[in-house]
């Protein structure tokens, strides 16, 4: 496993499951999602002080891998790495099966602020994610 700016354990449940036993591909949107809010509240920031703010953050795109497939009570580690690309704040992210660590999702996630509903640069939340930022 490559190195990470955060790693969160987390367990699928049944319900996930498609017919055919394996979590059905839409869940893992969810998991991804999990793991940057997570990630977030691990660093004292919060969604609901930008908004105060005025400060808007939204998925403006999501790539996702699917490797191998998880299946029901399965552990597995949601890890995540964060750049930036002119305005998008890019959250590379992977899903790993804990009994076995193989690579199950391997997603990018591009997010970008609004303010006022005018996309920004992303120069609001820079004091927040940039010391987090790879190669800043």
């Amino acid at each position: 496993m490559k190195e990470y700016l955060y790693k969160l354990e987390m367990k699928t449940r049944d319900y996930e499951c498609d017919i055919q036993g394996v979590v059905n591909n839409a869940n893992y949107i969810h998991y991804l999602e999990a793991t940057r809010h997570e990630w977030l509240v691990s660093t004292g920031i919060s969604f609901r002080k930008w908004h105060e703010e005025g400060i808007e953050t939204m998925v403006s795109e999501i790539n996702i891998k699917y490797k191998a497939s998880l299946h029901g009570q399965e552990e597995f580690i949601s890890c995540l790495n964060l750049h930036r690309d002119g305005p998008r704040f890019i959250f590379d992210q992977d899903i790993y099966r804990k009994s076995d660590m193989r690579l199950c999702v391997s997603a990018q996630v591009s997010t970008i602020c609004v303010i006022d509903g005018r996309v920004t640069r992303g120069d609001e939340v820079l004091p927040y994610l940039g010391k987090f930022l790879e190669n800043a």
